[in-house]
């Protein structure tokens, strides 16, 4: 095999398979490309839906090693086999952790400094009181929970009715098929 040219913009890198490429794979080295924050959070949607993939095949793999329903279990060969590819899982789930996080530091870098976020004040609480002192001076929530109240009490009355009705039907077919018979 010929010697790399040094002036190449690539650099032929030994087979030692630290870098996933087979050996000869030129590695561009020159200067870093700018990443949008558009392509940086397609990555993050893309390495979140692999760790959702990889996480649910985390919990087939351990429904598998639950153990047999007769009381029995599997070989020691097929325990092992899954044991490591459970292990195999999860360390690609911390892979996918960490290239999320860095993923999510590099599109906060690029959104610039401004206050912290609170994940907790994007979170509506039932038993907040913040929002019941809301709902009794905004008039117009006022108005729609009663709207609301309204019109459940409303679907309650028809689903009683419809019940009673359903009822009556039911009697009346009960009635006919008993003439019917006894006619027979």
């Amino acid at each position: 095999m010929a010697a790399p040219n040094p002036t190449a913009q690539g650099v032929l890198l030994p087979g030692t398979g630290t870098t996933g490429y087979p050996t000869g794979v030129p590695i561009v080295t020159g200067p870093p490309r700018e990443v949008n924050t558009a392509s940086l959070c397609r990555i993050g949607q893309d390495t979140m839906q692999d760790i959702v993939t990889r996480t649910t095949e985390v919990f087939q793999i351990l429904r598998g090693m639950q153990q047999l329903p007769n009381g029995g279990s599997y070989s020691v060969a097929v325990h092992t086999e899954r044991q490591a590819k459970l292990q195999e899982h999860l360390r690609q789930l911390t892979v996918l952790f960490r290239k999320l996080r860095l993923v999510f530091d590099k599109c906060r870098e690029k959104a610039g400094p401004g206050e912290p976020e609170v994940p907790l004040l994007h979170i509506p609480f039932v038993d907040e009181e913040g929002t019941k002192q809301e709902e009794k001076t905004n008039p117009a929530l006022l108005s729609a929970n009663e709207e609301r109240h309204e019109l459940i009490e409303k679907l309650r009355q028809k689903n009683q009715q419809l019940k009673q009705v359903i009822d009556m039907l039911r009697n009346l077919i009960w009635d006919i098929n008993l003439m019917m018979s006894a006619r027979s």
